[in-house]
């Protein structure tokens, strides 16, 4: 299957920032179960020690588990199902590990199929100059780049996402606003939880394939999931 390539341009103009647009909408949510309390605890042995994941405003269907996945994507693969605000990793054996994501806003968004080009641990920030001239106040003083650390938008991690060998700019990443999960308030980026992006970090490496899936399409319609 092939997917086309969606507003490469304004991609190029916006997509780099990968902060926030907009404010998130919640609704109202129980207490999250043990389980998920201890998955997203601190990560104190990081360069920069993480506290806690408050996952209190993230609805659980967005929280890290694996699922019944039918589909033709070998193993290794990513899928980002954008309409749905998951991520999957397909596995063996019809499996997959799915994550909650957030997407880029209306008009920020792009869909194709890439590799993953290059990792880097705890990257650099540096915003775009359409995020400048959208937001001077907020991004102007890191025009020639945010140090790595705890308040850096990106997170811990960050993969690149590459097409034909060329950085489309589009990246997957940890956040410090994990009440966006789920929400489509980005400047394009895929967004996850920070011990999120740590787990697949960890289990993909360079030159992984991933597909990024267009608002019209879904992973649960074109190749399950089922759980």
């Amino acid at each position: 299957m092939h997917f086309a390539v969606v507003g490469i341009v304004l991609l190029a103009l916006t997509l780099a920032g990968c902060v926030s647009t907009q404010p998130p909408q919640h609704t109202d949510l129980k207490a999250p179960h043990p389980t998920y309390v201890a998955m997203y605890g601190p990560q104190p042995n990081e360069k920069f020690p993480l506290p806690a994941t408050d996952i209190s405003t993230v609805d659980p269907q967005f929280l890290r588990r694996e699922v019944a996945y039918d589909t033709p994507e070998r193993p290794g693969t990513i899928v980002v199902d954008t309409a749905n605000r998951h991520l999957y990793l397909v596995r063996e054996n019809g499996r997959a590990l799915r994550y909650g994501i957030g997407v880029g806003a209306d008009g920020m968004k792009w869909a194709g199929r890439a590799q993953v080009g290059r990792k880097a641990e705890w990257p650099r920030w540096t915003p775009t100059a359409a995020m400048i001239k959208r937001d001077p106040e907020r991004n102007r003083p890191w025009a020639n780049g945010m140090p790595a650390g705890p308040n850096n938008p990106l997170g811990p991690r960050a993969l690149y996402l590459f097409q034909d060998g060329r950085d489309t700019l589009y990246r997957i990443h940890g956040t410090t606003e994990p009440d966006t999960i789920g929400e489509a308030v980005s400047s394009g980026c895929i967004r996850m939880l920070n011990p999120d992006i740590l787990d697949l970090y960890s289990r993909v490496p360079v030159g992984a394939p991933v597909i990024v899936l267009s608002d019209t399409q879904t992973a649960n319609a074109d190749r399950g999931p089922t759980t």
